[in-house]
């Protein structure tokens, strides 16, 4: 799952984004508004995450024009202010959560997760596809009474599989989906993940397993 965090406190928004990637998810960082609406408009979000006090286009005009187009990305609104009148304004705009700074990190962990989870598509904790099962809280695999622990690209990997079985990714959509535009991994490393996994599959004696579509990418397939 991806997450977009616009925050213009940078060592703020490196915390939130170690703590997010630390739980398998794969996050893009901002610092000001025109640069959340650019990132917003050019990729899928499963949750964004806004501070309101930002410069060139604060979180609320940011959530505006999120939800002029027509978006129903769950949005977290972050803030150090605390006053009613500006919670209900971030209500109003459109956003899912309200989290003032200073919050605790399992708090604003789980308000995320919930936000992820409510998301379209997102609403299953453990997926199975064949003789699989993946669970999405422990990120383990499991097939026929044996299980493995996944890592986090090789969970999101296996995840955006075992939810879209038999539909073919791109070797380019899944570096863009997986490690991110602005990511420095060479398009191999997609190659290598793919082989972890299967790897992994065929060790749990799996009926399913990672398909080669030649020239167009990879498919889950039994």
């Amino acid at each position: 799952m991806r997450i977009l965090i616009a925050e213009d406190e940078a060592e703020l928004a490196k915390g939130l984004k170690f703590l997010l990637e630390k739980n398998k998810f794969t996050v893009d960082v901002v610092h000001d508004g025109e640069e959340a609406l650019a990132y917003f408009r050019c990729r899928d979000y499963d949750v964004v995450i806004l501070d309101i006090m930002m410069p060139k286009a604060d979180g609320l005009e940011v959530l505006r024009q999120i939800r002029e187009v027509g978006s129903g990305v769950p949005v977290l609104m972050l803030t150090a202010k605390a006053e009613i009148e500006d919670r209900v304004a971030g209500l109003e705009a459109g956003a899912d959560d309200y989290l003032s700074k200073p919050f605790a990190s399992p708090e604003f962990i789980a308000r995320v997760k919930a936000l992820s989870r409510r998301n379209a598509g997102y609403t299953e904790l453990c997926l199975s596809f064949g003789s699989v099962e993946l669970d999405c809280n422990r990120y383990e695999m499991a097939c026929k009474g044996k299980s493995v622990r996944l890592n986090n690209k090789e969970f999101q990997v296996m995840e955006l599989f075992m939810r879209n079985p038999r539909f073919v990714f791109s070797t380019a959509h899944l570096m863009d989906k997986i490690w991110g535009q602005d990511s420095e991994a060479d398009v191999s490393v997609v190659w290598t993940y793919v082989g972890f996994l299967r790897k992994k599959l065929k060790e749990l004696g799996a009926d399913i397993e990672i398909r080669t579509a030649r020239g167009a990418g990879y498919f889950l397939d039994l």
